[in-house]
């Protein structure tokens, strides 16, 4: 089954064009959002936010941003949430392995998992078929 949108929130160049390359390989995504900080995303989202075709159906957030980072991104999701037009499924995905960062954003309800970078081909697919 295809979704419509995947939105990857992360800084990283590098990271956002391997992403994209995986996500077009395994082909189950019709729209990619690319977004370099959480506070574009947001915006984005805030504009969006009645918009349900232009929505995202899955979010890849980075911790480590520039400008809004994953935490205070999901501060601000979450009191957008239930304006949304539909749900949304966020994975955090991090170089970073410490445990109190795993703890804190799957302590976060609209937080699904946490994954460390790099991810594979495999995991994506299986992200965005548990969707």
């Amino acid at each position: 089954m295809k979704i419509n949108t995947v939105c990857i929130i992360d800084d990283d160049r590098i990271y956002q064009l391997t992403s994209i390359k995986i996500l077009e390989r395994i082909n189950v995504a019709n729209n990619i959002l690319v977004f370099s900080d959480g506070e574009k995303a947001y915006n984005f989202l805030s504009e969006m936010v009645s918009n349900e075709n232009a929505l995202p159906d899955v979010i890849f957030l980075d911790v480590n941003m520039p400008f809004m980072d994953a935490w205070q991104f999901l501060d601000a999701f979450t009191a957008l949430k239930p304006k949304l037009a539909k749900d949304i499924t966020i994975y955090v995905i991090s170089s970073s392995i410490s445990e109190m960062d795993v703890e804190r954003a799957k302590s976060i309800e609209a937080v699904k998992d946490y994954f460390v970078k790099p991810i594979t081909l495999d995991q994506y697919a299986k992200m965005l078929t548990s969707v």
